[in-house]
């Protein structure tokens, strides 16, 4: 958890004068995407007159949206292309791309995602690079691309890593506070009447899912508590997963197929958010949720949610938690309800 600061003194401390003009290269995934929100605020914070532009798959798009602080958003369909890689249309669109990333002269290119992938996108545009080391580098091929390199220890968080490579590429001072600046702008959904704990049990892998017979047993103890459970899902076979866990009925339904944005906003409303490690429960972090997360084949030191409002988790990798574990840590984060 990261203490609160007055606003006033986030926004003035580290300001300098001047107008630069940048490219954010994160494409994917969303908790990555959510990940990068930071830099665009300490970026707006230090210089409040840049030029901020952000390089991000499209399916993502509604989510860097809605940070004011970015001034374009520019869309990337590798994933869509992947699919169809003879694709005239696709080849249309690649080429459109290219186009848009050489339209401006940027003081900085920032490519905090660290792939060939993305270095070779961020190598379109015109401007210095500054990515990740060789060390630091999720590909350390992709290091070679860039004009300016910079490591990291490797048990720095993931967001840590993203701020520092700009404060370090812009020398401004980075402080403890997260703003990730971003607010849903579409209503809540109200799927249940009252208080609700959005319960995200799905992952796209499938040794960080936690057991089902564990997920009805916590799903128990919090309707028990007062809570209705809301189970979201993106694909058919999340969807199968919800049914089997909403059996309970009650104030425990599986939600309707929601969009990101609406997705943004049923978490926004929620009393408590307990989750896997998946993007979503990042988002939920961001959204200044009390948040819980599950880890079961992932670091949390790596990864674990971050926001400014409480968060914790619970297991490790190969050491998934026991639902009286997780109870412990709902107990930390909302003390008042279990």
């Amino acid at each position: 958890m990261t203490p609160d600061k007055p606003a006033a003194a986030r926004r003035n401390r580290g300001r300098t004068d001047g107008n630069p003009k940048v490219l954010l290269v994160k494409t994917s995934s969303l908790g990555d995407v959510v990940h990068n929100l930071p830099v665009a605020s300490d970026l707006r914070h230090n210089f409040p007159n840049a030029e901020i532009h952000w390089l991000v798959e499209e399916q993502y798009i509604p989510i860097v949206e809605m940070h004011p602080g970015v001034d374009r958003v520019i869309p990337v369909a590798l994933r869509r292309w992947r699919k169809a890689p003879l694709s005239i249309q696709n080849w249309r669109e690649f080429l459109a791309l290219r186009h848009t990333l050489r339209e401006v002269r940027y003081n900085a290119i920032l490519d905090t995602q660290g792939l060939l992938k993305s270095a070779m996108f961020a190598r379109f545009a015109k401007g210095p690079m500054h990515g990740f080391g060789r060390k630091t580098a999720r590909e350390p091929m992709a290091s070679r691309f860039y004009d300016a390199r910079y490591e990291f220890a490797p048990e720095m968080h993931m967001l840590t890593r993203n701020r520092a490579l700009a404060a370090r590429a812009f020398s401004y001072p980075l402080d403890d506070f997260i703003d990730y600046g971003i607010a849903p702008v579409v209503p809540n959904p109200q799927l249940v009447n009252g208080p609700y704990c959005v319960v995200l049990h799905s992952t796209a892998q499938a040794a960080k899912l936690w057991p089902e017979e564990r997920w009805l047993d916590l799903i128990d103890r919090l309707t028990t508590a007062g809570l209705g459970c809301v189970l979201p899902w993106g694909n058919e076979a999340e969807l199968r997963r919800s049914d089997r866990l909403a059996v309970r009925g009650g104030r425990t339904l599986t939600a309707p197929k929601l969009s990101l944005d609406q997705l943004s906003a049923l978490i926004a409303g929620a009393e408590l958010v307990v989750g896997v490690d998946t993007g979503l429960m990042h988002l939920a972090a961001a959204l200044s949720r009390p948040v819980v997360g599950i880890f079961c084949n992932s670091d949390p030191d790596d990864t674990g949610p971050r926001g400014p409002g409480p968060t914790t988790y619970r297991g490790n990798v190969g050491q998934p938690p026991g639902v009286e574990d997780v109870v412990g840590a709902i107990r930390e984060v909302k003390p008042d309800l279990m």
